[in-house]
């Protein structure tokens, strides 16, 4: 089925054809980027439960500070490193990013205790920083507002199929026990995602352009209604001179609202990440039977596949109505009953599923909600702007795992952890709300404004 956007009668056929080539070229290999990124930062999950833990001698709340303390050093610098990116370009700064972070994570291979995964894991924080929001930066200063959902959700794409195709793989790599110089399986696994970073960096340094004009695969007419389109746009927001500067950023009610809704989203999205493949280890002594490490990636890539179909129809949606606020704050809610009751399922087939269904709530929201802040964002505002919201959001990245692995050393279970993922989901709904009701008047042209007021 032809996307709307693409057919909508406002579009002329250089502009479909334009939108077509990005989507082609540009959104597939940042997806890659993103995949490897993200499977990076949460191989620690996977590594966990299978002889990491055991051999370090950590305890849960040992791995959920070493597994949130990534975000200490990633917030720290997130804001400078996409002001960075602003002067000196999107495509020597995300490759280098990239080669940075594989170098760390290479070294995750020969961490020997706590203190070392620790310092490991705050550097490898360092190196990230500024990836995620340069890259939603990066591929919304190619096509118009009107198509940025759809081009985002391709994106957003990576992040579910990352656990899809990731934990299998990461399985796999970590049954690979002493076939590389006599590593441990995850020790292997480290470096077999660690690679793979340094690699696609050092191609994305000649395969990414700046801006439309730099790109030969477009035509001329291409590459001029693109530049006319963004043109225009940036010409209209910035009639309002103070939503250009990074000052503006830091002072609008707006982006902090926005920061504080997407902390809920990242918060219940890390406690899944994190702690899935733990509680997925957890069934065999429910059920009495014993799954290989392979088998365990499988399971704990079953949510992530409803996920990626429920984000790719919900955005359709979105495109096809309009970006409305119950398109974040429905989604939300759901997350937020969705994620207790899986802890009161009374088989393991049954936790799985209302897992999926909030993984599928989760991953509805993201991608509508990153169409927001560059609706009203641009230049050096949208980069520190969207920088922010990041950073905010990924406080969640180190306080829910660490929370988490916390309250459940404290409680002997996971049920008042996840009542506390719940709770946050549940505020960014109401705030996602409230945020939309300070609109005169429930139309298209007033979700349009939700983030212009």
């Amino acid at each position: 089925m032809q996307d709307p956007q693409l057919s909508a009668p406002e579009t002329p056929p250089v502009g479909r054809s334009a939108i077509r080539k990005v989507a082609v070229r540009l959104v597939p290999f940042v997806a890659l980027m993103f995949f490897i990124n993200y499977l990076d930062r949460t191989a620690i999950g996977f590594a966990a439960p299978n002889g990491m833990n055991e051999d370090l001698a950590l305890s849960a709340a040992q791995f959920g500070f070493a597994s949130g303390v990534f975000f200490i050093g990633y917030i720290l610098l997130e804001v400078p490193s996409n002001l960075a990116l602003h002067r000196f370009g999107a495509r020597k700064w995300l490759a280098r990013i990239m080669v940075s972070w594989g170098i760390v994570a290479l070294l995750f291979t020969w961490v020997q205790d706590f203190e070392q995964l620790v310092a490991l894991r705050f550097l490898l924080g360092v190196a990230e920083a500024g990836f995620f929001p340069g890259a939603i930066l990066f591929l919304s200063l190619w096509v118009p507002a009107a198509h940025r959902g759809r081009i985002l959700m391709l994106f957003y794409l990576a992040q579910p199929l990352t656990t899809v195709i990731g934990a299998p793989l990461a399985g796999w790599l970590i049954g690979q026990h002493g076939v590389f110089f006599g590593l441990e399986g995850w020790r292997f696994m480290f470096m077999g995602v660690a690679l793979p970073a340094i690699v696609v960096g050092v191609i994305a340094w000649f395969y990414l352009k700046d801006k439309p004009a730099d790109a030969k695969w477009l035509t001329p007419a291409e590459q001029a209604w693109l530049t006319d389109a963004l043109e225009t746009e940036r010409a209209r927001t910035e009639s309002k001179e103070q939503h250009v500067s990074a000052r503006f950023a830091f002072r609008s009610g707006r982006v902090w609202a926005l920061s504080f809704i997407y902390f809920g989203f990242i918060y219940g999205l890390y406690a899944l990440a994190f702690f899935l493949p733990t509680i997925i280890d957890g069934f065999q002594e429910q059920t009495g039977a014993e799954f290989s490490v392979f088998d365990k990636g499988l399971i704990t890539a079953i949510p992530y596949v409803p996920a990626a179909i429920a984000m790719y129809f919900w955005s359709r949606d979105a495109s096809r109505r309009g970006m409305r606020t119950w398109h974040i704050a429905v989604p939300a809610v759901v997350g937020a009953v969705s994620i207790p009751l899986a802890l009161f399922a009374a088989t393991p087939a049954l936790t799985i599923a209302v897992i999926a269904v909030t993984a599928m709530a989760v991953f509805a929201a993201l991608p509508n909600f990153w169409t927001l802040p560059t609706r009203f964002l641009t230049g050096a505002a949208a980069a520190a702007g969207v920088a922010l919201i990041n950073t905010i959001g990924n406080l969640a990245g180190f306080s829910a795992p660490y929370i988490t692995g916390a309250v459940h050393d404290w409680t002997g279970g996971y049920e008042a952890p996840m009542f506390i993922v719940g709770l946050f989901m549940l505020v960014s709904a109401v705030l996602m709300v409230l945020l939309a009701r300070r609109q005169p008047r429930p139309t298209e042209a007033a979700d349009e404004e939700l983030v212009a007021r």
